[in-house]
């Protein structure tokens, strides 16, 4: 049994004021959207449909909390950058955002989403600094690593392990594929040392 197969959903959030208390410790996936976050929550958690995936960036508008047993949960940030939404809407979720990596106690990490295609996005910049004071360790899929060759996909990783050394020391990185379920135990080792 993994990390994540017994992940089932739990709750869905608008407001920082809603969100559950009965939780012990929780870890939250971050990214643009259409950098493949839902799809990799999905292979984490060896289902299809546990979070879902749209062909229309964005649709992920609530906070949505997974219960992987033992009070630990996995929530689900909205995505970032690309929703055609309503200013005031877009506002809300950044205020929402802020406040819930900012303030709450119960978050232990972040995984944060890029596709290996298209890293290090000023959104995703933006996103490592507004982390960063926390002091809480950040670990970086670079997803859709199987649309790289070998020799792409190593250069990635490589100038990813760069920038991180030479900015956020303490943050990791790693090449993930959801279509060839690559990189999934890599993920597990990472994140299992944060519910400890």
């Amino acid at each position: 049994m993994t990390l994540f197969s017994q992940a089932a959903f739990f709750t869905t959030v608008n407001h920082y004021r809603d969100l559950p208390r009965e939780v012990a410790a929780e870890v939250a996936f971050a990214g643009r959207s259409n950098a493949g976050k839902s799809s990799a929550i999905n292979t984490l958690a060896g289902r299809t449909r546990l979070a879902f995936v749209s062909k229309t960036p964005g649709r992920t508008q609530h906070i949505n909390y997974f219960s992987l047993g033992n009070d630990n949960f996995l929530v689900d940030l909205p995505g970032y950058g690309y929703a055609k939404v309503p200013d005031e809407i877009r506002m809300h979720w950044e205020n929402l955002l802020s406040r819930y990596l900012r303030e709450r106690e119960q978050l232990k990490g972040l995984i944060l989403i890029m596709d290996s295609r298209h890293s290090f996005t000023p959104l995703d910049i933006r996103m490592l600094d507004w982390f960063c004071p926390t002091g809480k360790p950040v670990h970086i899929l670079l997803t859709k690593s199987d649309k790289l060759s070998r020799q792409q996909a190593l250069k990635t990783l490589h100038d990813a392990e760069h920038l991180l050394k030479k900015s956020y020391p303490n943050y990791t990185v790693q090449l993930f594929s959801s279509l060839k379920k690559i990189g999934i135990g890599e993920v597990e080792q990472a994140v299992a040392g944060w519910f400890a």
